[in-house]
C-alpha cells in the first residue's frame, strides 16, 4: 500500500521550490508532479512495508527452523 501522504508532501515541497509567480499554479502542478512520483514508483518492483515485514518474520521463523534442523541433524550423526 502507498503512502499517499508522502507523495502529497513531496510534491508540495517541490512546488515550494519554484518562484512566486509560478506557484499560482501550484495545486496543478502538486496533482501532476504526485501522479509521476506515483506512476514512476509503481514501475518499480517494490514491497509495502507490510509486505516486507511479513516476509523477514517469515524468514526469521525459517532460519529457527534450520538451526533446530541442524542441531538434531548433528546429535544423529554424534550418535553413530
Amino acid at each position: 500500500m502507498e503512502n499517499k501522504y508522502t507523495f502529497d508532501d513531496l510534491a508540495k515541497k517541490i512546488t515550494g521550490l519554484l518562484p512566486g509567480n509560478v506557484q499560482q499554479i501550484q495545486q496543478d502542478l502538486e496533482t501532476n508532479i504526485k501522479a509521476l512520483l506515483q506512476s514512476s514508483l509503481s514501475k518499480m518492483n517494490l514491497v509495502t512495508r507490510e509486505e516486507f515485514d511479513v516476509q523477514s518474520a517469515l524468514l526469521a521463523r525459517t532460519r529457527e527452523k534450520l538451526e533446530q534442523l541442524e542441531k538434531q541433524l548433528a546429535e544423529i550423526e554424534n550418535n553413530k
